[in-house]
Order: structure tokens, then sequence, then C-alpha cells
């Protein structure tokens, strides 16, 4: 019987249950349920022999040279210097090299130009910019709540600036993960740390739905079933209803892990002390006062509703159903405390009180977690504790209770630091995974949220397993390896460097092919390629590099880096660039008011506001995902508006005039060194004899500079990096 069968069975038994409180029945883990793949223990492999070991940088090219050499093909010529320069920029930072960082690099003859460069990039605070956007996806970032009326959330930047921040500092990635699980109560006290439990409230929220009970049963649903996609690689979300279909996840698993979250209150802004030049030293003292005067509000407002609950338990009561409701006393009391919250909020002779979307325990007695049948909220079922994944957890690692005096149950900063183990076998394989995947646009397993039995098989199981370990626990590779010498362990930048360093990083991805480290000759090369096109037409075996097309966010700030007026303003809430008239007419009143100071306009796409049910046109005709669930992988299509939107946007024009005026006052009124610059600005070289004809008899025209600039901006070139 299959374990499909066997979890409708469950279900209709939970469901004539009385009460719905039937025991928990599931099915067995069984060895051959560890068999697969991703759930292996995890363990080093050894680097392959390979026959050209010449051309390998370090033991990444072992594992893709071994494969190589197995199907009778072998790597593309190394990247040319300015081929390399315009992919790794952009790969680290989101935005092209200069001309001068160009001409440096191409300059640079020493051995160790590109490990400098990728130095350099690293410590770039553009590199946050960058690869926060990766992170957001995953974590459904939005300022706003999404669904019908979309409401604002007007401290969710905060999260945003606490992930640039942490990856600019190269936090290890294991405290990275740590943090955003459990960080208020890992660092009690610490304001960053509880801003990192951001990440499990970023999901989308309906505030004003009738049943308040069925709002935080959707949200808890959501936000461990994005934990157990981000973090595991498992779609333990579809065990909401029933035992996952194929996976050998359980209904009571799915609430198990639920279970680590529950006891959180999830639906407030709370006030938290940061360090600032405009904190003061009472800031501590207010912010308890602001949480003792909320707890006051919230215990009557309790009382009423129960009250209202026992009367009629089929009532669901809203605000003012509850005011109405309030006896004299509660009244008064609500009122009082209610006023002085007010003032306390609004005294004008005092900072205001910092708040933000952050996990927050008041105690560590919690009410029992129970699975729901059929994942209806009205029907709870049989309890569950806390407990990890049993798929996960051979050794059977239980969970333990609060100690006696502990402000918090202590659940979630167990979860993580078991997430966070250096031989656990999806959290390391997982994160390895995400890595690869933005560096060479497939990850090595190609459902980077999936690694159960309905996912891809990897392509180089050795190579994920081997990054894997050296992302948890790092080996110096001294001998073949240029990658700088370091112990430390879980270091994202030391992973960046090492991949980066790769041979097979520095491919090229059009027809050149090395064989003993020659050049072939036209006929040859188109030939190895046509071997290679049909032997590997999806490029599994990394035999070259794939091309790459650029996201609305790394094409609009690079349009602005090219006109040098790219805003270097960092942080706080999103702003809101003018959008087109005919989009303006359309929106409800408030819903996207532009931000007063022009240069915001002019700031980093990671920086712009980001509302659930309207993205900046731009983004969403690049495929930006719409934030109401984790993203793993961003779609990369092919439209018509693409190419409608960036020859003919307000935006577009207004760009390619600035470039034009940023050309003309950077080299005199030459049109050949003005057709020379604008193709450095935006495609990081020169024109070719050819290209440079045709730009000047274009000049010649009745076109101007900024046509052609417009004209390079929506060149294939521009849009895709080789």
């Amino acid at each position: 019987m299959s374990r499909w069968m066997i979890a409708c069975l469950l279900a209709v038994v939970g469901a004539d249950a009385p009460n719905g409180r039937s025991e928990i029945s599931e099915s067995p883990i069984t060895a051959a349920d560890r068999e697969h793949w991703s759930f292996r223990p995890l363990a080093r492999p050894e680097v392959p022999v390979v026959k050209d070991a010449g051309w390998c940088r370090n033991p990444i090219d072992r594992f893709v040279l071994a494969k190589l050499e197995a199907a009778g093909l072998s790597p593309s010529l190394a990247a040319d210097k300015l081929m390399l320069i315009r992919r790794v920029t952009y790969d680290l930072t989101g935005l092209p090299p200069t001309p001068s960082q160009v001409d440096e690099f191409v300059r640079d003859e020493a051995a160790d130009a590109y490990e400098r460069l990728i130095d350099r990039l690293l410590a770039s605070p553009a590199y946050g910019e960058r690869w926060a956007q990766h992170w957001l996806d995953l974590a459904r970032f939005a300022e706003t709540d999404g669904f019908e009326h979309d409401y604002e959330r007007p401290n969710a930047w905060r999260y945003r600036d606490w992930v640039i921040d942490a990856l600019n500092r190269d936090v290890p990635l294991d405290e990275f993960v740590r943090l955003q699980i459990a960080g208020d109560e890992l660092l009690p006290g610490d304001a960053a740390a509880a801003i990192a439990t951001g990440f499990l409230l970023c999901g989308p929220d309906m505030p004003d739905i009738n049943d308040q009970d069925e709002r935080r049963h959707s949200f808890l649903n959501d936000m461990a079933g994005t934990v157990g996609a981000v973090f595991l690689g498992l779609q333990v979300g579809c065990a909401q209803c029933h035992d996952h279909k194929f996976d050998p996840i359980s209904q009571a698993d799915f609430y198990r892990l639920r279970a680590f979250f529950e006891p959180a209150e999830i639906f407030k802004d709370h006030p938290i002390e940061l360090a600032s030049p405009g904190a003061t030293k009472s800031q501590g003292d207010r912010i308890a006062q602001f949480r003792k005067l909320e707890d006051e509000i919230g215990e009557v407002e309790n009382i009423v509703r129960q009250r209202l609950r026992i009367e009629n338990p089929d009532f669901q009561p809203k605000p003012s159903d509850l005011v109405k409701a309030f006896s004299d006393v509660e009244k008064k009391r609500h009122s009082a405390a209610t006023a002085a919250l007010t003032k306390l909020k609004n005294d004008s002779q005092l900072p205001p009180i910092p708040l933000a979307r952050v996990m927050f325990e008041k105690s560590a007695r919690t009410k029992p977690s129970r699975v729901m049948i059929r994942g209806d909220f009205r029907r709870p079922g049989p309890e569950v504790s806390p407990a990890f994944p049993r798929i996960v957890n051979a050794t059977k690692l239980e969970v333990i209770g609060p100690s006696s005096g502990s402000p918090t149950t202590g659940r979630r900063s167990q979860f993580a630091q078991w997430l966070t183990r250096p031989d656990h076998p999806l959290t390391t394989r997982v994160l390895a995974n995400r890595l690869w995947q933005l560096h060479f646009g497939k990850g090595l397993i190609g459902t980077p949220s999936d690694f159960g039995l309905m996912g891809d098989a990897p392509t180089h199981p050795e190579l994920l397993d081997w990054l894997a370990c050296e992302l948890a626990a790092p080996r110096v590779e001294s001998r073949e390896s240029r990658v700088e010498a370091t112990t430390r362990a879980w270091s994202l930048k030391r992973m960046h460097k090492l991949m980066l360093t790769s041979a097979t990083y520095c491919q090229a991805s059009g027809q050149r092919s090395a064989v003993s480290g020659q050049q072939k000759t036209p006929t040859q090369a188109l030939s190895t390629l046509d071997s290679r096109l049909s032997t590997d037409p999806d490029n599994r075996l990394l035999s070259r590099m794939n091309r790459q097309r650029l996201d609305g966010e790394t094409i609009r700030d690079a349009m602005l880096f090219a006109t040098d007026r790219l805003s270097p303003r960092s942080g706080g809430p999103g702003v809101r660039p003018p959008l087109p008239a005919e989009l303006v007419n359309t929106l409800l009143k408030n819903q996207w008011d532009v931000s007063p100071d022009e240069e915001d306009h002019r700031r980093r796409s990671v920086y712009l506001f980001v509302r659930r049910n309207l993205r900046y046109p731009l983004f969403e005709a690049f495929d930006r995902p719409d934030s109401n669930a984790s993203c793993p992988r961003r779609n990369r299509s092919t439209i018509a508006p693409q190419a409608l939107i960036l020859l003919n946007s307000e935006f577009s024009h207004a760009t390619a005039r600035d470039l034009a005026a940023r050309v003309v006052a950077t080299s005199g009124s030459d049109p050949a060194k003005q057709v020379d610059l604008a193709y450095r600005r935006t495609l990081a070289r020169s024109p070719d004899p050819d290209e440079l004809r045709l730009a000047l008899d274009f000049l010649a025209g009745p076109s101007d500079l900024a046509d052609l600039c417009l004209a390079l901006f929506n060149l294939n070139e521009f849009v895709y990096v080789d």
C-alpha cells in the first residue's frame, strides 16, 4: 500500500474520531527511505584522479573534469579577461565594471590579478546589496501584507537591511541561519539578532480576516513550509492536510515542525532597543513600559473575547465588537492603557521607540500544539510536541523543555542548533547547491528547494557532498588551490572565491575548446561545440559556461550606473520612484506615494519599495517573483514586453539622455570618442571597426547620441552576460 493510500485512510480515521482527538498513526521511517541520496549521511568524498590535471585549478575542477572525460568531452578554453571581469563583477555586485577597472585588470599581468579582483568585489558594499536580493527571494520579503488590502508594513525594511549588513560582514552561514530562526532566544536583548527573525515573518498575511484563528493557522503553516523548503530543501508544506504523497514526511511531522514556532507572537511590530545616536539611557525603560501597556490591553481584550465565545462559540469578534462588550471596569482599564501607550509612542520630547516585525515569546508557557485534521484549523486532533523531522533525525535527538526560570520555550534555538550541525545531510547540501546555482546559472540539483523523491537527482553528487563538507568544515587545499588559505568554517565569501577561481567557472561560453592547452581552428572548434551540444545539450556536465540573462533589478542598476548617477544612499524604508501614468491611473489612493527626494529615485533596486500587489514594471517584465511564496530560482522568460519596456519606457529614455550627457562631458565633441565611451560604459568594451562605422553613420543622420545610448541599452549583449 502506498504512503498516499495510507494517508487517506488515516485522514478518514482522524475525521471520524470523537472531537478529532485520535491517536497519531503514521508510517515508520524505513531503511529504504534513508537510502535516498539526500538523506544519506554527509561524508567528504575523495577528489577524483583525472587525465588532464593541468587544466584544474582547484578540486572543483577535478570533479567536473572526471565527468567530462568519462563522456568523451573536453572543457572550453578560459574566457578572455574582458569577458571574465564583466562576468564576475555582475555576479558579485550586480553592477558592471567601470572602463578604468577594465583597463586596470586587462593590463595587470600578475598571477594573482584575478584573485585580487575577486577580493575587491567581495569587500565592496555593493556585494551585500546584490546577494541580499537572492536571499530576499527565498524569504518572500515584501513591505506589505498582500491580499485585497495589501496593508503596508512600515518596519519590514529592517530585515532587508540586516541581510545586507550580515552578508557584507561575512557572518558565518551557520550563524546567519541560526539568527533568522532564533536570534531573539540565542542573543537576548540584541536588537540585530531579533530583527534577523524577520525571515520567519516575511510571508503574506490577511489581517482583516474575520477569523483570527484561521489567520494564525495559515500564517504558521506558511512559516513552517518555508523553513522546510529554504533550509531543508523539502516540501514539508505538502503535509499540512495529509501525509506527503511521495516523501517520508507525515502530517504529524509537519505539525511537530510547526510547533517550534507556535509560542511566538507573530502579528505585532515589537519595540527593539537600538544602539544608535538617537537612543537614550531611558530607551530600555520606555520599551519595558511599552510592553507592559500592550500586555494590559491584550489581557482585557482576551477576557472579553473569551466571554463572547462562551456565549456563542461560532462568533469571531472584531475589535469593534470587543469595545461594545466591555464592562465599565474593562472599558476604563482598556482606555487608560491605550491612552498611555499612545502618549508613549508620540512623545515629541523623546526619539520614537524603534519597532520591528520580529519573533517574540512572552514566557516559557505555551498552549499545546495539535495536528489539524485534514489541515482544518477548526478540527484540532491529537497533541504533538516539537520534534525534528524523523527522516533526518536518525539518532532520534529529542527537544528539551524549558528550564526553570527560562524566559522563552527555547524551542527555536534548539531547532536552529540542530539545523546548522556540520554533519547535517540536508542544510549543508542545500546551501552549497544554492550558491552553485547562483554562480553557474543552474544548480547541481535542478530543484533547489526540493531534495525529495520528486526532485531532480544531482548531476555531480560527489562534488555536491565535497562542497557541503567544505562549507561546514573547510580544509586548506594549498597544494593545488590558489584560494586564500583559511580554516574558518561556514564562510560564504570563502566559498565564493573557491567557486569563482575554479577553471570550471572561468570557461568561455562560446565555441572555443581546450585540449592540451591548444586553441582549435574554427572548423575544429565548431565540431567540438557540436559534439558538446549533441552529447550534453543542457550543459549538465559543465563543458562550457552558461550565458545568463540579467534580472530586472540588475538591468535597472546597470543603466543608472552607466550614467554615473546611481545613488550611493543605502538602508531605510523602501523608496518609490515615479511610475508610468497609465499604471498610476489604476491604483488606489496612497498605494504608491512617490518619494519626494529625487535622488532616492536613483537608489539601487534592492531599496525600492516592495509591494506584493504591485511590482515595479521593469522588474515584473523581467520575471521578478511576486513574494507570496519562497522563490528558489527565478524564471528566465523572453517575452515582447521586455523589449517594449527597454525601448519605450520613460525610464529608458531619461537614462539614455543622462548617459549621452555623461559621455559628452567626459569625451568632448569627437563622435568617435563618444561612441567608444558609450560602448565601454554599457558593454565594458570598445566597438569593433564595423560597429564604430555603423554608429558614426547613425549619428551623422537625424538621430542623436541619446538614441545611440538607448540602442546600446537594448542590445542583447547588454542584457546577457557570457
